[in-house]
């Protein structure tokens, strides 16, 4: 009781002296300002529901509906009181709080109750929060650089999207063409017996194609080898490069480093390492590069790429649908005749009699050995087959290419989505990323996009958690918030509960890591962690916001 009559005694001479503008907020100190007409001195509320006197503002009793008349006492209960906190940062409190008896931590300064009642904390509190500030620009600096390659991870993802799509498209034209001209060969062959093939591939094309599909393939299993000796070679001058003192003086090794440093383009070693101590990366092979360009430039021959690329192609040309086309398209005089072109100079009237004639002429010379006889119907079944095979196999080819490119065109779409991978594609290179979080008796598992998982450490069957499904749905896309959560549902049904599933909540980090696992309801899972993905770079112009 006291202590309430000495408060009282002390704030009634003190809320006689109020200053008007004590309580208000930087941004409307401004409309703190008498009104003067003539000898009258007023002030209209914040709303402009009423206009009150002067000396009203700030006498500790409620005029104004909305509370705007006194920011700097405590009797309208809508209003809002603002501390100044000098040495901190400024702050607000509802003017309820306000010449309570309390000392409110948000008001570091004493200032929401008399003079004396409440000590002036705003030295200790400021250079608190200045620590605390620094040491999260600090963590978001870091944080930011990286994300930053996540970012130029997603751009250059772009490029190899957008070249895959072009090239899938050529590839799928060129397919399409090879089923129409396959489809044509099956029809054809339909028409010739198995014998016949076989005469077919005694000619000296279709020998001098099979010996030129030995060299070739003899030729990609030799080149393979020294493909892999080459990098053997390399990774071990590369350890001779990066593991050898400079400072031991060993020409024929020294000589071995330059000699190597020169063929592959890279920069001397110690140079690197400078650089390294300086912060900057360097080791470009441009040289190497340069080298390979000019080699690309001889178009008398194949580049090693392509090489790579289309060697494996012609290594899968099948021979009997060329042979078949080559004899489609060029012919055979000798098994041709004029009779099976005469129909198209006789009248319609006169064809069916022209075609018995001439089947039974034929009859007559396969019988007299003058023409050689057809084969069995059944034995062009295998070559028909054959053909049909060779076509199914390129209507499956183009159907996997056609496919390939949806899903290219489609990562494509989601790249820069900011529902997906976000506006900048910042998320795209933590995509599957699979981070885990050992609690002891179990290690959670959370695959970024894909799946969650809760596997037991002592054996046992391990429960999925639900698979990806959306972000902060609460927030807009793009925002930092709406990046801040993950929704997975849908995982391994409870005994007598729901399905499981997990929400993880991210914030800035310098790593992509699990920091806490809770389960607030039932077969409902909650992580923490951090990631790089959520520094945003720091504003050097607005640090005081941090």
């Amino acid at each position: 009781m006291l202590h309430w009559l000495l408060l009282t005694a002390i704030s009634l001479p003190a809320l006689a002296a109020v200053d008007k503008t004590h309580g208000v907020q930087p941004h409307l100190i401004t409309k703190y300002v008498v009104e003067t007409s003539g000898a009258r001195q007023t002030w209209t509320c914040l709303d402009g529901s009423k206009q009150i006197p002067w000396s009203a503002v700030n006498d500790d009793y409620c005029d104004c509906p909305d509370g705007s008349d006194e920011p700097g006492t405590s009797a309208c209960p809508n209003g809002i009181f603002y501390c100044k906190n000098t040495g901190h940062t400024g702050a607000t409190i509802r003017s309820s709080r306000v010449n309570d008896g309390l000392c409110e931590p948000e008001c570091c300064d004493g200032s929401d109750e008399a003079p004396g009642v409440c000590p002036d904390r705003c030295k200790e509190a400021g250079e608190e929060y200045r620590k605390k500030r620094e040491a999260e620009i600090r963590l978001r600096k870091t944080g930011s650089k990286i994300r930053a390659s996540y970012i130029a991870f997603a751009h250059k993802e772009k490029k190899r999207l957008e070249a895959l799509i072009i090239d899938l498209e050529q590839e799928i034209a060129m397919r399409e063409k090879e089923v129409e001209r396959l489809r044509d060969i099956a029809v054809h062959a339909e028409s010739l017996s198995a014998s016949e093939l076989e005469r077919k591939k005694q000619s000296p094309l279709y020998q001098s194609l099979l010996e030129q599909h030995t060299a070739l393939k003899s030729l990609q299993h030799e080149y393979k080898k020294h493909l892999e000796r080459e990098q053997a070679l390399g990774d071990i001058l590369d350890s001779l490069r990066t593991g050898y003192n400079p400072n031991y003086q060993d020409m024929a090794v020294l000589e071995a480093v330059r000699g190597w440093e020169t063929l592959a383009g890279l920069p001397h070693i110690n140079d690197v390492r400078k650089s390294e101590d300086e912060g900057s990366a360097s080791g470009t092979p441009q040289s190497s590069k340069e080298e390979d360009k000019k080699d690309d430039t001889d178009e008398e021959f194949w580049s090693a790429e392509r090489i790579e690329r289309e060697l494996g192609k012609l290594l899968k040309v099948d021979h009997v649908s060329l042979l078949l086309e080559h004899e489609k398209l060029v012919g055979e005089p000798s098994s041709r005749s004029i009779l099976f072109d005469v129909t198209s100079y006789l009248p319609d009237a006169f064809i069916p009699t022209y075609l018995t004639f001439r089947e039974n002429l034929l009859s007559w010379l396969e019988l007299l050995g003058i023409k050689a006889g057809s084969a069995d119907p059944s034995s062009g079944i295998s070559l028909a087959s054959h053909a049909r095979q060779v076509l199914s196999d390129a209507e499956h080819s183009l159907k996997l290419t056609q496919d390939e490119l949806q899903t290219a065109q489609e990562d494509l779409s989601d790249l820069f989505d900011p529902e997906g991978f976000g506006a900048e594609g910042e998320w795209k290179k933590l995509d599957s990323l699979c981070l885990e979080l050992d609690t002891g008796e179990y290690t959670y598992e959370v695959c970024l996009f894909d799946e969650a998982r809760q596997k037991p450490n002592k054996g046992g069957a391990s429960f999925s958690l639900g698979k990806f499904t959306s972000w902060n749905k609460l927030a807009e896309p793009g925002t930092p918030e709406y990046y801040s959560k993950q929704r997975y549902t849908q995982g391994a049904k409870c005994w007598n509960g729901p399905q499981r599933s997990l929400e993880l909540i991210l914030t800035c980090g310098t790593e992509n890591v699990l920091h806490a696992v809770s389960e607030p309801e039932k077969c409902e899972y909650r992580i923490t962690g951090t990631s790089p993905a959520l520094c945003l770079p720091v504003d050097d112009t607005k640090r005081d916001e941090l």
